[in-house]
């Protein structure tokens, strides 16, 4: 399928050939017919993208003090390298379009195959082809509103939301600053509830379009003098309500709306306009200042829109998904008009000429502007291979499924300068990433269909890099067709996923290596040799500065993510048991105050040889202080790795330090796994420990569900009944 997709490091603006958008749980596959160029916002992205990197630093002031701090943790090179990566990921376009379902998600309930919906959402409602949708974002279209006018229902929620914040009443009177496409809009649905609307823009042409949408009265900013014209037809009491709706980093749209506006009345933003308010102004007339936030309640909420969680009707009247459901049924009685706001009709395939439209190379008054789709007769699910370039199959021929940030930094590099090792091929849910990544590493194909990649007799390795629910069943359809298996950590996030993997594993041909880095890393490989040789039990206290991170995101989600203590502690449950050189015995737990999210806890892990670990996994530190220490305790010495980038070694009465750059064993790990098949010797994190390390951590949580120490050997016969 083709997709539009803007470079942001170069400022490209293409329209490519890529693979099908995966289908998600809760989520739909929808042929797209039509979707709406935002003009403002697609016009900013495009602008600060052509800028240098200094100029794109301005623009993002808060992305440049995070990449500053990151520098601090991980220094200028390893920053550089993942900034650059990040600027090279193509960024899809478009959040407003409409077309019909071709395929329904899990737990997808209330749509079929053949319905027609709106689409919302940067990143979902793009312009493509094919979209990949959560079904919180969707809404079904009603009879008698064409697919065209239905693709306008994101823009419409987004300012519906401005009038439900402007709490407009029948007879009001009501400006609208700005007469875009988001402006007249509003002038529609003001007129649509029994308000009085006057329009302000310092464009002709535009006061022209407001008064064609029904504004009543519509005044140049510059040439009609708006706080006289206001009284007048306020009769001096002023405007009941100001929406802005223009874009400009200027704080006039702002200052004037308080002038506009009558004692007590009501002043909203939509548009991304300086918010310098003028206390003055506002406190005399004691005017209610209001944010409107996108398309309406559940916006940038991830448990609405990516997990489907509803509010209740009854707490928020008012979600984006019905103010979506709201706006069609607008349209299905007539009382909003596209007609006199749609301007310009490009084939999809022409899409480009429509960018030169809103970025002025083409000198051409328009309002606004649809991309319409060439929409086959039927469309299969998605399982098509995209063929970047052919390419010389090798011995060891890997197919990747997921590539994030993680997966291009710090497996891919490594793979792809190794000798005897070829990338076959790669799947991303979305598809556009597949197409980037591919290109970018030198991968032949991209599928669409897991099951593809897997039925592919050419490919004998498939590393899996996905969010990590997805792991289990990759795991599982891995060892099905007889794939050597790389996972990034959890193994799974689920108990009788793990006994499913388990059974699955034995008597398999093919192994599964989980991507227990640390092991590998240079400082814990040294104290691994220098602690060989004991005799005693040892002791060591390992603390983790983790980080906050919030309760709506995915790795929180126990469906998704399994929470921090199986999806990030399970790292240094192995790293322990690895430096002990032990099995495990007992592990109890214990966290602070009402830990909801499990994530300040202390866990002691006790070992068979007598050793103990004591893990102590925090959110709530503070992030200039290093993520990573770890202290070891034997036989009258003593080693402290430091965030893996110094080592300090106390032994006879003597100290000495050794400093590197950060290595916590990715590009070890790596190396040794492609060496390791190969040469056909066993892998180098062994499957039993894997198992054992993934049991620990839901160990973890019996412990801080009972308040008991828990003892290994009882706990795992579970897993192997």
């Amino acid at each position: 399928m083709k997709q539009i997709t803007q470079n942001y490091k170069k400022g490209e603006l293409r329209i490519e050939e890529v693979p099908l958008p995966l289908v998600k749980r809760g989520g739909l596959l929808v042929q797209n017919h039509f979707s709406v160029i935002s003009a403002g916002t697609e016009r900013a992205t495009i602008e600060i993208s052509q800028k240098g990197y200094i100029g794109k630093a301005k623009e993002r002031p808060e992305q440049f003090k995070q990449v500053i701090r990151t520098a601090k943790r991980l220094g200028l090179k390893k920053t550089y390298e993942m900034v650059m990566n990040k600027l090279d990921t193509p960024v899809p376009l478009g959040y407003s379009s409409a077309g019909e379902v071709v395929e329904v998600g899990d737990e997808s309930s209330g749509i079929s195959p053949g319905d027609r919906v709106a689409c919302a959402g940067a990143g979902y409602a793009a312009h493509a082809e094919v979209i990949s949708v959560p079904k919180n974002l969707c809404a079904k279209i009603p009879e008698g509103v064409s697919l065209q006018d239905a693709s306008y229902t994101t823009l419409g929620a987004i300012a519906l939301q401005g009038v439900r914040r402007a709490d407009a009443k029948l007879g009001e009177k009501v400006v609208v600053v700005g007469l875009g496409l988001i402006g007249l809009l509003s002038v529609q649905l003001l007129k649509a509830a029994g308000c009085v609307v006057i329009g302000l823009d310092i464009d002709r042409t535009a006061i022209g379009n407001a008064k064609a949408c029904g504004a009543d009265f519509a005044l140049h900013i510059l040439e009609d003098d708006p706080p006289a014209g206001i009284e007048a037809i306020t009769q001096g009491t002023g405007a009941d309500a100001v929406i802005i709706t223009a874009a400009t980093k200027d704080n006039k749209p702002v200052e004037m709306a308080g002038e506009l506006c009558r004692k007590k009345g009501t002043v909203v933003v939509v548009g991304d306009v300086g918010m310098n308010i003028p206390r003055f102004l506002y406190y005399v007339k004691e005017i209610d200042f209001k944010l409107s936030c996108s398309y309406g309640p559940g916006r940038y909420d991830p448990f609405y829109e990516e997990y489907g969680i509803d509010y209740p009707i009854g707490y928020v009247r008012w979600t984006e998904k019905r103010n979506m459901e709201a706006f069609l049924e607008l349209l299905k009685e007539k009382k909003i008009d596209l007609s006199k706001i749609t301007t310009h009709t490009f084939p999809f395939a022409d899409a480009l000429k429509a960018y030169d439209l809103i970025t002025g190379k083409r000198k051409e008054k328009f309002i606004g502007i649809l991309l319409a789709y060439d929409v086959p007769q039927r469309r299969e699910k998605a399982k098509e291979i995209v063929q970047v370039r052919a390419e010389k199959r090798e011995k060891i021929n890997i197919g990747l499924i997921g590539a994030g940030s993680f997966a291009q930094s710090m497996i891919l590099p490594f793979i792809k300068g190794h000798q005897g090792v070829n990338l076959e091929g790669v799947l991303v849910a979305e598809g556009h990433m597949s197409q980037n990544v591919a290109k970018k590493f030198g991968i032949s194909q991209c599928y669409s269909d897991p099951g593809s990649l897997f039925q592919n007799d050419s490919i004998d390795t498939v590393i899996i890099a996905t969010r990590h629910d997805l792991h289990a069943p990759y795991i599982l359809e891995g060892l099905k067709h007889r794939k050597h298996i790389y996972v990034e950590k959890p193994l799974a996030i689920k108990e009788e996923d793990v006994k499913k993997i388990i059974e699955a594993h034995h008597g398999a041909e093919t192994d599964i290596m989980l991507g227990f880095n640390r092991r590998f890393a240079p400082f814990t490989q040294a104290c691994q040799k220098m602690f060989a040789a004991r005799t005693s039990p040892m002791l060591i206290t390992y603390r983790i500065n983790a980080g906050y991170i919030p309760g709506e995101n995915w790795i929180q989600n126990k469906e998704e993510g399994g929470g921090r203590i199986i999806g990030e502690v399970c790292h240094f449950v192995d790293l322990c048991r690895f430096l002990c050189g032990e099995d495990f015995k007992t592990i109890f737990a214990q966290t602070i105050g009402n830990d909801k999210f499990r994530d300040n806890l202390s866990v002691l892990a006790g070992f068979r040889n007598g050793s103990l670990a004591s893990i102590n996994y925090i959110s709530s530190g503070d992030k200039s202080l290093p993520k990573e220490r770890i202290e070891i305790f034997c036989q009258g010495s003593v080693a402290v790795i430091e965030d893996f980038k110094t080592m300090k070694v106390a032994r006879k009465e003597k100290l000495r330090s050794s400093k590197s750059t950060q290595d916590k064993g990715h590009q070890k790990q790596i190396s040794l796994w492609l060496e390791s098949l190969k040469q056909g010797h066993p892998i180098p994190v062994p499957f039993k420990e894997s198992v054992e390390a993934t049991i620990a951590t839901f160990m973890i949580h019996e412990s801080l569900n009972t308040g008991k120490v828990i003892r290994f050997d009882e706990y795992s016969k579970k897993f192997m009944e």
